[in-house]
Formats: C-alpha cells, sequence, structure tokens
C-alpha cells in the first residue's frame, strides 16, 4: 500500500492553463494530494522563470476567487490530471518600498510648500509672518507621515510580501498630488485662520491627535494578531487599551480613526482642499473597510455580527 501511494504522488499531475485564453501552459508533476498552491507556483516558476511565485495566482473558475498559498490539491478536490487556471499578476514590488515612497513624498512636499519657496509664491514671501495654524497644521501633517514611515518599517506585518508595480506610481499620485494640493492653500501668504479662531483650532487639533493614537493602537493591536512570518488571519477583539474598544462596533478601526484625524485636521485649518482630502480618503477607506467586513463575515463564523464596516451601525 506505501508503495503504490508513493507511486501515485509521484504521477499526480495538475494542468495549468491561461486564465484567458484556456491555453494549457504546463503541466506540473511530481505532487500528491498534500501539495499546496504555493509548491504549483515554485514549479511552474521552473518552468517559466519570468513568473517568480509573488507574480502568480491561481483559480479553480476564471472567474472565481484567487487561491491561498496554503490551499492543498486534497483540499479543493483536484484529482491527478486536474485543471488550474493561471493569472499574471504583473511585476511585484515589496509592501514597505511601496509604503515608503507613498508616504515619504507627501512628508518631503508639505514641507518644501512650508518653507515658501520663492518659485511657488513669489519673493519675500518667506519672510512674512505665519499664522499660529499654519505652523499647526505643519507639525500635524509631519507627525502623521513620519507616523506612517516608521509604522512601515517597525509595526505593519503584511500577509502579502509584494503588489503590483503600478500601484506605487498610482498611489504616490494620489497622496503626493493631494499633498501639493493641501500645503499650497494652508501655507499661502493669503491663507486666512479659522472663523471661530482658537477655540476651532484647538477643538480640530484635540481630534486629530486622539485620532492619531488611535490608529497607531489598532494598528499595534492587529500587528499582534499576527505572528512574525505567518499569514495567519484572526478576529481582532478590544483589548485594554481603550483605543482598541472601537472594536467592538467596526471592523476597520483603523480606518474610522484615520477619517477622524483628517476631520480634525480639515475643521482645524478650515480649509477646502483639505476637505476634499479627507472625502476622497474616507471613499476609498470605506471600499477596504467594506471588502475586509465582508472576508471576516465569509470566514469566521462566529464573527460578532453588531460590527459595521467603518461607521457604527451605518457603513
Amino acid at each position: 500500500m506505501q508503495l503504490s501511494l508513493f507511486t501515485l504522488a509521484a504521477f499526480f499531475l495538475v494542468n495549468v492553463v491561461h486564465i484567458k485564453s484556456g491555453n494549457s501552459l504546463a503541466t506540473i508533476g511530481g505532487l500528491s494530494p498534500k501539495s499546496t498552491i504555493s509548491d504549483i507556483k515554485r514549479e511552474y516558476s521552473k518552468c517559466n522563470p519570468k513568473y517568480y511565485a509573488d507574480r502568480q495566482a491561481y483559480k479553480l473558475d476564471p472567474r472565481g476567487k484567487m487561491l491561498k498559498d496554503g490551499d492543498t490539491l486534497e483540499s479543493l478536490n483536484i484529482s491527478t490530471n486536474g485543471k488550474l487556471y493561471f493569472k499574471d499578476l504583473g511585476p511585484q514590488v515589496g509592501w514597505t518600498t511601496v509604503f515608503l515612497t507613498e508616504y515619504a513624498g507627501p512628508l518631503v512636499i508639505y514641507l518644501i510648500f512650508y518653507s515658501r519657496p520663492a518659485i511657488i509664491y513669489g519673493a519675500g514671501e518667506a519672510t512674512k509672518t505665519y499664522s499660529q495654524v499654519v505652523n499647526i497644521a505643519a507639525g500635524c501633517w509631519t507627525f502623521h507621515y513620519a507616523k506612517r514611515l516608521l509604522e512601515t518599517l517597525f509595526v505593519h506585518r503584511f500577509s502579502h510580501s509584494t503588489m503590483p508595480i503600478f500601484n506605487i506610481f498610482k498611489n504616490s499620485i494620489y497622496y503626493w498630488g493631494f499633498a501639493a494640493f493641501v500645503a499650497y492653500f494652508v501655507n499661502h501668504p493669503l491663507y486666512t485662520p479659522p472663523g471661530y479662531g482658537e477655540l476651532q483650532i484647538k477643538l480640530g487639533l484635540g481630534c486629530f491627535i486622539l485620532a492619531e493614537l488611535g490608529n497607531f493602537s489598532i494598528h499595534v493591536a492587529l500587528r499582534n494578531l499576527r505572528p512574525a512570518g505567518s499569514k495567519e488571519r484572526k478576529i481582532p477583539y478590544p483589548g485594554l487599551n481603550p483605543f482598541t474598544w472601537l472594536f467592538k462596533l467596526v471592523s476597520c478601526p483603523n480606518y474610522t480613526y484615520e477619517v477622524m484625524a483628517w476631520l480634525g485636521f480639515t475643521v482645524m485649518t478650515q480649509c477646502l482642499p483639505a476637505g476634499l482630502f479627507c472625502l476622497a480618503g474616507f471613499y476609498q477607506m470605506a471600499v477596504w473597510a467594506k471588502g475586509k467586513h465582508r472576508n471576516y463575515l465569509r470566514e469566521f463564523k462566529e464573527y460578532p455580527r453588531l460590527r459595521s464596516a467603518i461607521i457604527p451601525f451605518l457603513l
């Protein structure tokens, strides 16, 4: 019996076909029912070195969901001479590289506008007095993106090591463009401080600081859920840190706090471009949050049903 099982494993074959054309790309042999999608990727990259593992994705059906690296052929009901649909994810780049590029740009760009260069605002404008709120806004912006850079290096643990290289250009255009848009008006010599003066500034600043602390707390909590080097997923629950109690109501409180931070920044500066940045960010994060919320509900039967995606009881 042991010999027959060994023989079966040696001749266990999987056909790799193109997801669009349906043409056969390779036949992977030497597999067993316990072989994983990760094994398929490794073997296919030997046949086609251009398609390294992070660039590959597989589906059971062209319109189905992408399979996980840990899925076994046995769990997917794939027998010998089974079929897998291959999708090229395109050239990849590491998540850390992407985030560092995305976040370093807005930090540098904002500080350039804060210095009021003559090429942008005209000669002599840098010597004019800055409103107090302009200095505070520069501090808030610098703190936010410095925090993001440090979190990328020392806090975040990614379930996927790479992302399509095109995203680094798309995301950078978004972050860098909005940084220039907001910075130009907030740092403009003709900028007008908030209508309600110091009270409005303090209210917006307080909201910003609390939201930044909350956002950091959630990132640390999510990091602690995933052991280093693993792709394990668990249900996040509130902890002793009061900022994590928002997990009782939403699936992605890090996004909730992020929106609150930029809402506070908008109130503090009373600047329309800042409000548009907050609105655009909220839309994108709401899309991400709804997707993650659906994944939680699909993956965990015991997932708390009271939670919304990003806004308690609403969205």
